[in-house]
């Protein structure tokens, strides 16, 4: 796929907890992607901030970021003000290598924060297909309210058999049945050999470094491993 610079409305500016918005940009014309692919953001001339779209590739006319921002983190906090204070936008699209491929293995997702967007774009094309591969995501957070959409993703497990979606909390309340800890080794409880996977992974670079090496351990190949930090490990 051939790069585009495209002016897109800034549609939609939403907040889904205190420090995540979801931003949905409308393009000037419909954009082609992979899912799992990501948008980078033109700040300046030599300054382009990279964010993952969190929507299907089947809604090219559409483009949905999840943006995790505090002013500690100036890299996305510059990019939420520049949305706010402008109803357009320019972007470089598409970018990235560490798309869905075709396969006849099942997935695991493996997301850490608003990792989620990488993950959710691909969720949301696999159930969409015809593919009858079970697909397993793991979102890890801090805390239950991080993940934004843990009621629908619930709901979604409950009727699609293709999907199974497994939460992973570092504080967990009272009658927690699910995951607590590290979101990969949720992983690797539930699936110790990982040989038969294609696994995707997106989320702070240490924690995708960690996983990588111990993904690795259990049996994992590398080329079956996906997730653009990857690259810079």
């Amino acid at each position: 796929m051939n790069k585009a610079t495209l002016t897109c409305q800034v549609s939609l500016i939403e907040p889904l907890t205190p420090y995540v918005y979801k931003v949905q940009l409308t393009p000037e014309q419909p954009v082609t992607f992979t899912a799992g692919q990501y948008i980078m953001v033109v700040m300046g001339e030599d300054d382009l901030r990279a964010f993952s779209i969190a929507s299907s590739p089947s809604q090219g006319h559409m483009i949905e970021l999840h943006i995790g921002a505090t002013p500690e983190n100036p890299y996305a906090w510059e990019v939420m003000q520049l949305l706010q204070n402008n109803s357009q936008i320019d972007i470089s699209v598409p970018a990235g290598d560490a798309g869905l491929k075709e396969s006849e293995r099942p997935l695991i997702l493996v997301a850490g924060g608003t990792g989620f967007s990488y993950a959710w774009s691909i969720v949301l094309a696999h159930l969409e297909s015809n593919s009858q591969r079970e697909l397993h995501l793991y979102w890890g957070g801090k805390s239950l309210p991080d993940l934004y959409k843990h009621e629908s993703l619930t709901e979604l497990a409950a009727t699609d058999f293709r999907f199974h979606y497994h939460p992973v909390l570092e504080q967990t309340p009272a009658n927690w049945r699910g995951h607590q800890g590290y979101v990969h080794k949720a992983v690797l409880t539930d699936h110790p050999n990982l040989a038969g996977f294609d696994v995707y992974i997106a989320g702070r670079f240490e924690m995708v470094r960690v996983a990588r090496d111990d993904f690795y351990q259990h049996g994992l190949p590398a080329e079956q491993l996906n997730g653009d930090a990857l690259a810079y490990l």
